[in-house]
């Protein structure tokens, strides 16, 4: 009896090794799928190959939704304050040529155009169209001297201050002018930020807030760069010498 007993254990031990070999091979080689909370979506296609056909959403499209968003409402208006306020100093009119630096989705280009500017240019390193180009702010697609304005918030964030700023004088006129906003600063900090610039003088400096960040506005008059002021004037000092020196004639 006792052997009849040990030889039914034994097959039990047999069977459950068996079902324990095949459950591990089923885990190990037909993983259940992830359970997710996410609604699959018949829309979607089922993986990147895939030929079915897909739903395009426009540029104009895209830029509606954006448009129309509270947030951007309010980056518009912001910057209109604030461009408003650079009108009242006569510092841009509706046929200033600007340059907009490091311009995001374009909210200040829009603003621009909105109080009547007309040729308004956004760069950044991702375009936005209509509003905003590629390019690279320390590097400018442009040539010398072709814009009345060149603006940017963004300075904070730039990777090369000293390349960024002058890019920015490069591409505005003599009598221009270029404003840069930065975190709030005081005395020494706007000092800090003055040293980058090499062919520009101060005009005025204040606070503003600027989509609801308090900022210091930094605005400057494009000149001549020293260099060139010092060759200029010594130019003018050797044609006074040579027009005073007497002419020998024969």
């Amino acid at each position: 009896m006792e052997k009849h007993i040990q030889i039914f254990l034994h097959k039990i031990s047999y069977l459950s090794i068996t079902i324990a070999t095949l459950t591990l091979i089923l885990v190990f080689f037909f993983p259940p799928p992830p359970e997710t909370c996410i609604n699959p979506n018949p829309n979607h296609p089922k993986s990147s190959c895939s030929a079915a056909h897909r739903r395009t959403t426009t540029v104009g499209t895209k830029n509606h939704r954006l448009w129309s968003t509270n947030t951007w409402t309010k980056h518009v208006n912001s910057f209109s304050t604030l461009f408003t306020h650079l009108q009242t100093l006569k510092l841009i009119n509706n046929h200033t040529q600007t340059l907009i630096l490091s311009a995001g989705g374009g909210q200040a280009v829009m603003a621009l155009k909105q109080i009547g500017l007309v040729d308004v240019v956004g760069v950044e390193l991702v375009d936005s169209p209509p509003l905003v180009s590629r390019g690279d702010p320390h590097n400018l697609p442009f040539f010398d001297t072709v814009f009345d304005l060149g603006f940017s918030v963004n300075l904070d964030q730039a990777l090369f201050p000293a390349r960024y700023v002058r890019e920015l004088e490069r591409v505005v006129r003599v009598g221009g002018v270029v404003v840069v906003c930065v975190e709030e600063c005081g005395e020494s900090g706007v000092r800090e930020v003055l040293r980058l610039f090499g062919r520009s003088e101060v005009v005025r400096v204040g606070n503003v807030t600027v989509v609801g960040s308090k900022m210091t506005m930094i605005v400057t008059r494009r000149t001549i760069s020293v260099c060139l002021r010092l060759c200029l004037v010594m130019r003018c000092h050797r044609f006074q010498l040579l027009s005073m020196m007497p002419l020998n004639y024969p």
